[in-house]
């Protein structure tokens, strides 16, 4: 079966031979540099237990040092698969998403076609290299000159000029016995409408040979010349060579100064790309003149995990990194991501190479944010979430973000840096307090080590609230499903304690993933015994949460009374810092009155028992028993006084 011109290619672009081989050898990490693309295993074609076999990812070969077998992607899934040369194509065909083509009689003859198409495009590259030097490229020589373009540089991108006039590259195509046909497939004429002589698409426009991942000519860039020409960037029309969703500017050069370790940048622009490189960062590459698309990213990936969008500092280019960050979610896979060096508003990389030089795009380069990031940046940045209601539109909307990742570890991943971000913008901690302030009390006498290390001494006049914030504490390690129903207080209680804070923190992290993590994390962070001493401190072992752990609504109840009692405590408090604040100016019967009031519900909390469920009656000294369980307790009595009669 032959197959249509460029078929091939395309599959070869568009497979990984690291990711075909790696389905059959163990690579060898101490030899391979991922990175680059350059891998090591034992060979799968003989015996052996060192890492002889090479496979050169950005080139598509292997070669073994030992038995000296070669190939590229299709050779080897026709020797590993022992399948023949087309079921080898429509395997790897199938992986790549791409259909296989109807049998076609006529693919020689599309095939010499093809090369012809690419004949005539390097004719015109050599017509624009040329005309570029002549009389009528003296504005576009110095145009380039005012934007810093050396000749070798001018000379590595081919840059050439298209001049004004309507039939200047057509005629001379034509001159050298080029076929009309050709030239209109070439994308580089089109047809008049007025009956005349086809006209050339490009005319007075510095011209920016687009090659493939081959190295050949395959589409045009053209900026215009005249300030009012309708558009300032014109890129060929889609022809049988050029695909520009498949296409990168500059991608083969890219690719290779990548494998010598240059990080890869995606500009937007042909010029953005062409600075770069004459900078230094010759791993820079653009699309041509769309937003990326599936097909560029996974191209990028090809070259290295994590390329840098480097896109401009307006409103446009931060646009342009959300839609890509849209477009990735879905793609992303393990150690396969973006990142982002925003530049400053106003500004492309071009413009910062020129006004501050080298060192100033390698600062923002090596500061490029992760996409996670980017994405709590755009759902957050200048918004005000000052209500429960916006806090939730917008854990809807970074949940509907997260839900686009395909691969669950990655999700999950993001879902905890999210977490982490949300808890930075909605938990500032307050500072601790400074002397002057009417709450601040400065310790009078001095005491005995021993009275110094005590929880009473430790706690100040908090004592109360720290045996009720260590019950919480406990309460929710020992049942920590219903963390999630106590969030938002939680994360307002204000833990003097460094240990309670801690723990309080590593609740809100954690308590999610479940008690053994929860747990384990807990040890990791605080030292193995941490638990153990809080559980057996006197006041915590007899609450009944840590009693008899895993009873969530016995937890939810204590948890909630707990909270309460420490809410209501800290409200008297400041009243009567407020109180005493009042009375130092005019107070009146109205401080009398809020102080009750704060007292009154200070009480109410503290003797709080309305939400217990069980029953009780009274025994005669006075103490409450459990009406169940005395009930129990006196079956239980006469049980066994009718055992002792029938004896």
């Amino acid at each position: 079966m032959s197959l249509p011109p460029g078929f091939l290619d395309e599959l070869r672009t568009r497979t990984s031979l690291t990711h075909v081989v790696g389905r059959k050898v163990m690579w060898d990490n101490r030899k391979s540099n991922p990175g680059k693309g350059d891998m090591w295993a034992p060979c799968p074609f003989h015996h052996e237990k060192t890492a002889s076999f090479h496979v050169d990812d950005q080139k598509g070969f292997y070669y073994c040092f030992g038995c000296h077998a070669k190939g590229d992607a299709i050779s080897f899934v026709r020797e590993t698969e022992n399948v023949e040369f087309i079921d080898a194509v429509r395997i790897l065909a199938g992986e790549a998403g791409m259909p296989m083509p109807e049998r076609d009689p006529q693919a020689q003859a599309k095939a010499d076609k093809r090369t012809q198409l690419i004949e005539v495009m390097e004719h015109a590259v050599q017509y624009f290299r040329l005309a570029l030097k002549t009389g009528a490229g003296a504005a576009a020589r110095a145009y380039l000159d005012q934007r810093g373009l050396d000749a070798a540089t001018q000379d590595q991108f081919e840059i050439g000029f298209a001049p004004d006039g309507w039939q200047n590259l057509w005629d001379h195509l034509t001159g050298k016995g080029t076929t009309p046909e050709l030239i209109m497939e070439c994308g580089l004429a089109r047809p008049s409408t007025k009956g005349g002589k086809p006209y050339d698409v490009f005319r007075n426009r510095i011209m920016f040979p687009i090659r493939d991942a081959r190295g050949r000519c395959i589409a045009f860039g053209g900026r215009a010349m005249d300030p009012n020409d309708n558009a300032k960037y014109l890129n060929s029309p889609e022809t049988e060579l050029f695909d520009k969703s498949r296409t990168l500017y500059n991608y083969a050069p890219a690719r290779e100064a990548t494998g010598k370790g240059a990080p890869l940048i995606v500009a937007e622009g042909y010029m953005d790309v062409i600075a770069l490189s004459q900078a230094g960062f010759g791993a820079a590459v653009a699309p041509l003149g769309t937003a990326i698309t599936d097909n560029q990213l996974q191209l990028l990936w090809r070259v290295t995990d994590e390329p840098i969008m480097a896109l401009d500092g307006d409103r446009a280019g931060l646009a342009a990194a959300h839609r890509v960050i849209d477009l990735a979610l879905p793609l992303l896979e393990a150690g396969k991501s973006l990142r982002f060096a925003l530049m400053p508003e106003g500004k492309d990389p071009d413009d910062i190479l020129r006004a501050e030089g080298k060192g100033a795009v390698q600062k923002l380069l090596e500061g490029a944010l992760p996409m996670v990031q980017l994405l709590w940046q755009r759902e957050t940045e200048g918004r005000v979430f000052d209500s429960p209601e916006r806090k939730a539109a917008l854990d809807k909307v970074l949940r509907e973000k997260i839900k686009l990742i395909r691969d669950p570890s990655i999700r999950t991943h993001y879902g905890q840096a999210i977490k982490d971000l949300r808890w930075q913008l909605f938990s500032p901690r307050k500072g601790p307090r400074k002397n002057g302030d009417p709450r601040w009390t400065k310790p009078e006498m001095s005491a005995r080590a021993s009275t110094k290390s005590s929880m009473l001494a430790t706690s100040g006049n908090r004592a109360q609230d720290h045996m009720r914030e260590a019950v919480i504490l406990a309460s929710l390690v020992a049942t920590p499903e219903i963390c999630t129903q106590f969030e938002t207080p939680l994360e307002h209680l204000e833990c003097r304690d460094p240990l309670h804070a801690q723990l309080r923190d590593l609740l809100l992290h954690h308590a999610a993933n479940g008690s053994d993590t929860l747990r384990a994390e807990i040890d990791r962070s605080l030292g193995s015994d941490t638990l153990e001493k809080l559980m057996t401190l006197p006041h915590v072992a007899i609450t009944p949460p840590v009693r008899q752990p895993g009873n969530a609504e016995l937890a939810q109840m204590t948890v909630a009374e707990e909270l309460a009692k420490i809410a209501a405590t800290r409200g008297l408090k400041a009243e009567i810092v407020d109180a005493a604040e009042d009375m130092m100016g005019l107070a009146d019967e109205a401080v009398t009155w809020r102080l009750g009031q704060a007292a009154e519900a200070r009480n109410r909390a503290v003797r709080s028992q309305h939400e217990d469920k069980a029953e009780y009656d009274f025994a005669e000294n006075g103490a409450r028993i459990n009406r169940g369980e005395r009930e129990e307790f006196d079956a239980l009595l006469d049980k066994i006084s009718f055992s002792k009669t029938r004896r």
